[in-house]
This record gives C-alpha cells, sequence and structure tokens, in this order.
C-alpha cells in the first residue's frame, strides 16, 4: 500500500475511527488527538501492513492503542453525566437509556458491540482488530448483548 491509498482510506474511515475513539475515551479533544496520533503513527509505519486487505483493521488497531495509551496517560475516570452533558443534540431523546446502558458495559464488551453493530465487522474482523480467537469474540459478543438487555430491563 502506497501513502496516497492509505490517505484514502483514512478520509473514508474519519467517522468510523471517530465513533471508536469515543467509545474507549469520552471526550472529543482526546478523541482528535488518539485520530491524529493514528494518522502519524500509520504513515510512519505504513510498512508493517503485511496485506492491503486488512489496512482498515490495522488503522482501527492503531487507533484503539492509541486511545488505551491516553487512558493510561491521564488516568482519570470521566463520570456518566459528565459524558451526557457532552451528547450532541442531534442524538434523539429516546436513545438516552441504551446510551447509558451502553457506557455501563465494560471495556471489552463495549468495544466489541461498537464494532459489530455501529461499524459493521463482521465477527473474525472483530477478533483480528482485538487480538482474541472468533470464538471469544463470539462470547463477549453474547454476553454484551445479555449484559446490555439486563441493564435495559433494569431502567
Amino acid at each position: 500500500m502506497n501513502r496516497e491509498v492509505l490517505g484514502e482510506l483514512i478520509i473514508n474511515s474519519t467517522d468510523s475511527m471517530y465513533r471508536v475513539a469515543k467509545s474507549i475515551l469520552k471526550t472529543d479533544e482526546d478523541c482528535h488527538d488518539a485520530i491524529s496520533e493514528t494518522i502519524v503513527k500509520a504513515y510512519a509505519k505504513i510498512h508493517t501492513l503485511r496485506k492491503d486487505e486488512f489496512a482498515k483493521t490495522w488503522l482501527i488497531r492503531i487507533l484503539m492503542n492509541e486511545c488505551y495509551g491516553i487512558l493510561k496517560r491521564a488516568k482519570r475516570i470521566v463520570p456518566l453525566e459528565e459524558y451526557e452533558d457532552t451528547l450532541e443534540s442531534k442524538e434523539k431523546e429516546d436513545y438516552r437509556e441504551l446510551y447509558q446502558a451502553i457506557q455501563r458495559l465494560p471495556d471489552k464488551l463495549r468495544i466489541i458491540l461498537i464494532l459489530y453493530y455501529l461499524e459493521g465487522y463482521s465477527v473474525r474482523e472483530c477478533a483480528m482488530v482485538l487480538k482474541i480467537s472468533e470464538t471469544a469474540a463470539k462470547k463477549r459478543l453474547l454476553r454484551g448483548r445479555n449484559t446490555l438487555k439486563g441493564y435495559l430491563e433494569e431502567a
């Protein structure tokens, strides 16, 4: 893959990258920082990409590593109330309980649900991004759905 094709991939993946970053980081500033660092690292490490068809997965993995690095450096937890205040006004009020329930999920369950349902990754691609087996990915999806269902029934 050359730099021009990588640039096109980044442009086409901007929304997807933002949603993944937002599911991990919560604040827009941290998300933008993570995406910026991801782009820089992707260009610097383009030679490490083995197969072009896995370029988006590779890019998302770099992003996730960057997001977790930001969390590790910051060592802070953002309260749910603070996150609710930053939700965009275009999001419908009807989904507030769902957003709250998703945010209550542990990181391992939340990120796989985001990748699978919002980003449209297959179970196999989710497993590759998270560096787990397909069986583990399926189990996490099942656990995530069941936990989410339980949270929604509580509300």
